[in-house]
Order: C-alpha cells, then sequence, then structure tokens
C-alpha cells in the first residue's frame, strides 16, 4: 500500500473555486492550502511580498498596507461565509498583512526578517491579551484580520525597540 500526497484539488476545501479572485487573496494566493502549518505558510508567502514592497516610500508602504487591509477585509468575510466556517485555518490573508504590518521600517537583512517571522508567528500562535479577545469577540472578516494586525503590531514595537536599543 502506497500514500501518495493530496494533490491541491483534493486539499482544498469544500466550496473553494479557483476563479473567484476573493478565494485567492483569502488564501493567500494559494499558500493557505499548505497541508501542514497554513498560518506559517502565509506568512512565508508574505516575505517576498515584503522584500518586494521594501524599498518603496513609507507613505506607499503603508497605502498597499491599507489596500490589503480594505480588500482583505471583504474577500476574507466573503469566503468565510461561503465555507460556513468561522476563521478556517487556510485563510491566510491575515497573517501576510499582520507579518507586512509587523515589518514595517524594520531594518533591512534577514536577521530582522527571521526575528520578524518568529516574534510575528509567536503571537499568533499564543494569542496573549489582547489578541485573544479579539480573536473571540470580533466576528466576520474585520475579525479575521484584526488579531493579525495586533499581533503585527505588536511585533512592530518590539522590533522598533530593538532597533533603537541596539
Amino acid at each position: 500500500m502506497t500514500i501518495s500526497r493530496p494533490r491541491v484539488e483534493d486539499r482544498a476545501l469544500p466550496g473553494f473555486a479557483w476563479r473567484r479572485p476573493h478565494h485567492w487573496l483569502a488564501y493567500g494566493f494559494g499558500a493557505g492550502l499548505s497541508p501542514w502549518a497554513p498560518g506559517t505558510a502565509g506568512t512565508l508567502a508574505a516575505i517576498p511580498l515584503y522584500l518586494l514592497l521594501r524599498p518603496l516610500p513609507l507613505s506607499w508602504y503603508l497605502g498597499v498596507l491599507l489596500l490589503m487591509f480594505l480588500s482583505g477585509v471583504w474577500a476574507c468575510g466573503k469566503t468565510e461565509r461561503e465555507l460556513r466556517t468561522q476563521d478556517p485555518a487556510p485563510i491566510v490573508w491575515d497573517e501576510m498583512l499582520g507579518f507586512l504590518l509587523a515589518m514595517t521600517s524594520a531594518p533591512p537583512g534577514w536577521p530582522w526578517l527571521l526575528a520578524g517571522f518568529i516574534l510575528f508567528r509567536g503571537f499568533d500562535i499564543l494569542k496573549p491579551w489582547p489578541i485573544g479577545a479579539l480573536d473571540k469577540r470580533v466576528p466576520g472578516g474585520l475579525g479575521i484580520i484584526l488579531d493579525d494586525l495586533v499581533a503585527g503590531a505588536m511585533t512592530w514595537v518590539l522590533l522598533q525597540s530593538a532597533v533603537h536599543l541596539l
């Protein structure tokens, strides 16, 4: 008996449609379909996007984050309603946005990127207050996004503190 790895089509949640733009966004361009740790896969998928956006002036970078936030609230909320599951794990747009917020104005270099990744994933997984409270109390697309934005903001505070201390 051989065990074969499931095809991408087999791993997709019921209701996932490749032709729907909101599913592409909510699933982080497919990163959320990872069978192992989709939140981590979504955060990893944000790294190339971060490297692409990093050279932008701060106002443009923040403008992109605002557009990602607005489109994410819509896409994640609509996808959640269609799947009839509250904050399903394959929705990773929130991890991508939270990580990009965490890395705002971070110094260049892999040590800072790694520190941001580890801190953000830690906050997202452990959900200390107020992240956990927001995760439980705010419904819909806004709730999906908001707890990860707070995790990103907490990571940003720690990274910026380290920048100023070092």
